[in-house]
């Protein structure tokens, strides 16, 4: 058989293979919309196709947090695909994260991500279809596209979430499908299956990655930067489909070529919807501002970021009958998101020589001619654990940074909202403007977020800094980093005898893991009232002290036990020889306080906000590693308190689970009670617990706004708070405090305050000063003049702390991880 032959032969013996391919209907063996597939047959589906096709090639990215795997199906061309990698780099190289000359004419690179919302499961549904479509190479439309694009899909960022919710759909749902909306097969159980296992919304996570499944899949997308990407929703089933133009407010540094081809994808949509008969609405309810999307990230990246939203989710199920009449199904939800996502790479295909430069001068552009006043961010060293944190949060967004020397400059300073002289330091660390990532870096630095249109979908303040609570400068100078990285200080002595004591300083959540570690492992650890100073060094009140003499059964492992364990959280330790103090109490004090070994349980279930549950849940297992028991809410009032000695209410509506009385008993009994947010109002003013909600004024009627109903949603955000920055005064000689300046950036949802504690410590305050930045309605800023956002009462034996404010908002407050911390681990 001679070469050409040969070339016949496989091109018959491939084009036969592609021929063969089955669809998801005939791999499954049921049709598509039937029922919804578990998701290790979706893998199977993904893997079949990997084995069968040239056109596509599978990669696993990772794991949930369950150990399901995380995939994406890269399809293209067979002479694209062969040269996958050196297009991957040239695209780098186009936005000039990757050194070296870029070639200009390369295929469009668009990314599809499906589920995020475990139960908007239509979507990983319809990423079959589409996969499906490209692959058949019978598919004209398919092979056209594919010269010019290069197409990559996930069809599940959410596998947990979606496995809770089809496990619950496919164990209650009638033979034949009840399509009646409040009928049992509609209503989800408790928790809900829009979340991942920690009940964290991974589409509100995508620059934070504070879980597992958006660390990995960052990673990789940030090794790609696709030119447009759209992330599949589905909104309430009453609603028909949504896809861009997005609604305002746009962020301001949202290009007009990234508005202009969204518009040019939505006719192109909209010219299919209409030829079906399929109703569907743009322009309306999702904006483009919090960084944090599955559109406005990628878009903050150079992408023509998207959300495509069909009506369905968890309440729609296999059919649903609608407020119109008609009986939504899955297959014609399934076929809507088809559509759209074919349509989308069709005119990213028609349009890749455009798309490819467009995406290469707004990477020119953002390096070179960066946006906005500020050209550099200057953040203040001291606190080095926070330091490294942050940095690992710009490493990981592809944002590059160094460290400064010393120079002079003049800068925005976030903490007092004035411009003010400053010296930059050597262990300063220093962002320069002047880069490929400088969107997104103003955006996530931005000291007031401009918001162009009061009605938003989510929090308008999330600067970094507040978030952090680091001293930080935006300057409109341009000072560059002269060192890449920070020197590693070596704090012990090893040639110094054995010390009596090792001590820290306690300012991060870093220091609130390496205690939960000695605790652990059964170490006696105390903890400084006030500011000591030791070997003439200096340690703030909360600093941990761990004595030797307190520790008699470790023998001869204590010193290295403890030196390991810093060693393991990066933790400055230092070394104390002498128990007299130079200034303040010496180590056989009461100023120092034994550390009680914690006995917690969280209260978990139907009456429980699920995120709030998941912040708080996250936190010790994922964050500091520490072990908690989560009691049901219907157990509450059943369960024996005194195997705890800290029980939290995370937020929620506890109207049956709250057994006041009998949590005051045991709290006088040695109990430490922990409420949070709306958890508060479940024994604000009642008998026993001192704090009260500060009640608005009643209007007279001759004061009552008369509202034209055509007003009533711009009239509405006269009440609104979607989440805007304040900054408190903080008593930091409270343990609720320690670590803290005399001062707190509170992320605020809510307009709620609480009177002033009378027979209670009054430690986080609120005051008419207090305003920093983010939108907040006239009425609501009215209310928030004076009151107690953060307070402990004492009871009996134990305490009471109120946490009005969400200190751990979505994994990324880094600043109130301490203080969460602090309430488990300090207050007593």
């Amino acid at each position: 058989m001679n070469k050409y032959s040969l070339f016949l032969f496989f091109i018959l013996i491939s084009t036969s293979l592609s021929a063969q391919i089955k669809s998801p209907s005939e791999f499954l063996g049921y049709s598509l919309g039937d029922k919804f597939t578990p998701y290790y047959r979706v893998l199977d589906y993904y893997n079949y196709i990997a084995s069968i096709s040239s056109n596509m090639r599978l990669q696993k990215y990772g794991k949930s947090y369950e150990g399901r795997d995380l995939v994406l199906a890269i399809v293209g061309s067979e002479e694209n695909l062969t040269k996958l990698e050196s297009l991957r780099e040239n695209n780098l190289r186009l936005s000039g994260l990757l050194p070296g000359e870029a070639i200009p004419r390369q295929p469009v690179i668009v990314w599809l991500s499906y589920n995020v919302h475990g139960n908007e499961a239509v979507s990983t549904e319809a990423s079959m279809s589409t996969l499906y479509y490209l692959v058949n190479t019978s598919n004209a439309n398919a092979r056209s596209w594919l010269k010019n694009t290069i197409v990559i899909i996930d069809p599940c960022i959410n596998p947990d979430g979606r496995e809770r919710y089809v496990n619950f759909f496919n164990s209650v749902r009638n033979l034949v499908p009840d399509p009646l909306p409040f009928t049992r097969e509609h209503i989800e159980p408790w928790p809900g299956g829009r979340t991942n296992h920690y009940y964290f919304d991974l589409n509100r996570d995508w620059a934070w990655q504070s879980q597992l499944e958006t660390k990995q899949r960052i990673g990789v997308y940030n090794k790609w930067l696709p030119q447009i990407h759209v992330d599949f929703h589905e909104q309430s089933y009453n609603e028909p489909y949504y896809f861009a133009p997005a609604a305002e407010p746009f962020h301001q540094d949202i290009t007009p070529w990234q508005r202009e081809f969204q518009t040019l994808i939505g006719r192109n949509n909209a010219k299919y919807f209409d030829d079906k008969g399929w109703l569907y609405f743009t322009k309306e309810r999702f904006d483009l501002l919090y960084p944090s999307y599955g559109d406005t990230y990628p878009t903050y990246s150079g992408s023509i970021g998207m959300t495509y939203e069909q009506g369905g989710s968890g309440r729609a199920g296999v059919a649903v009958l609608n407020r119109q009449g008609d009986t939504l199904t899955l297959a014609e939800r399934i076929e809507h998101h088809f559509t759209t996502g074919l349509s989308t790479i069709e005119v990213a295909s028609a349009n890749a020589i455009k798309v490819v430069s467009e995406f290469q001068s707004y990477f020119r552009n953002s390096k070179y001619r960066p946006s906005g006043m500020y050209k550099t961010y200057v953040v203040k060293g001291g606190n080095t654990e926070k330091l490294k944190s942050l940095g690992r949060l710009l490493e990981r967004n592809g944002i590059e940074f160094g460290y400064g020397a010393k120079a002079n400059a003049r800068g925005f300073n976030y903490l007092t909202g004035k411009n003010e002289r400053l010296e930059v330091t050597p262990g300063d660390l220093v962002i320069s403007a002047y880069q490929p990532k400088s969107v997104l870096l103003k955006v996530l630095f931005e000291p007031r977020t401009f918001v162009s249109d009061s009605v938003t979908y989510d929090i308008t303040a999330w600067a970094v800094p507040y978030a952090y609570g680091m001293q930080t400068y935006a300057l409109t100078d341009i000072i560059k980093p002269v060192v890449k990285s920070l020197r590693e200080d070596n704090l012990l002595n090893q040639k110094a005898p054995p010390p009596i004591a090792y001590a820290i300083n306690w300012n991060s959540v870093n220091d609130v893991r390496f205690l939960a570690d000695l605790l652990r492992k059964n170490v006696k650890v105390r903890y400084s009232e006030v500011p000591f100073t030791s070997s003439g060094v200096n340690f703030n009140s909360g600093s941990l002290v761990v004595i030797r003499s307190g520790n008699d059964g470790l023998g001869v492992a204590f010193d290295s036990l403890i030196q390991i364990i810093a060693k393991k959280h990066n933790i400055n330790l230092r070394s104390i020889h002498s128990g007299f103090a130079d200034k303040g109490p010496d180590l056989g004090s009461g100023r120092f306080r034994l550390v009680k070994k914690p006995r917690i349980a969280v209260i978990g279930g139907e009456e429980t906000s699920p995120q709030a549950f998941g912040e708080i849940w996250h936190f010790f297992e994922q964050e500091i590693g520490f072990p908690v028991s989560v009691i049901n809410t219907n157990d509450v009032s059943n369960l024996n308190l005194f195997e705890f000695n800290v029980l939290i209410f995370p937020d929620g509506n506890y109207t049956k689970s709250f057994p006041a009385d009998k949590l005051l008993s045991w709290v006088t009994a040695g109990g430490k009670l922990i409420v949070m947010e709306d958890a508060i109002m479940q024994v604000a003013g009642k008998k026993g617990f001192n704090i009260t909600l500060k009640e608005d004024e009643k209007k007279e009627l001759s004061n009552i706004e008369i509202i034209p109903y055509a007003d009533r949603e711009r009239v509405s955000v006269k009440s609104n708070i979607p989440g805007a920055v304040f900054k408190l005064r903080i008593d930091n000689t409270h343990p609720l405090a320690f670590g803290y300046p005399d001062y707190y950036f509170t992320l605020k949802l809510s307009d709620k305050l609480y009177n002033y504690m009378n027979g209670g410590w009054n430690v986080g305050l609120f005051n008419k000063q207090s305003y920093v930045t983010g939108f907040v309605g006239a009425s609501t800023r009215k209310k928030l003049v004076e009151g107690l956002v953060f307070g402990v009462q004492e009871v009996g034996d134990g305490s009471i702390v109120y946490l009005a404010d969400d200190v751990l908002f979505r994994g990324f407050w880094e600043n109130g991880k301490l203080m969460f911390g602090n309430a488990a681990f300090l207050v007593p």
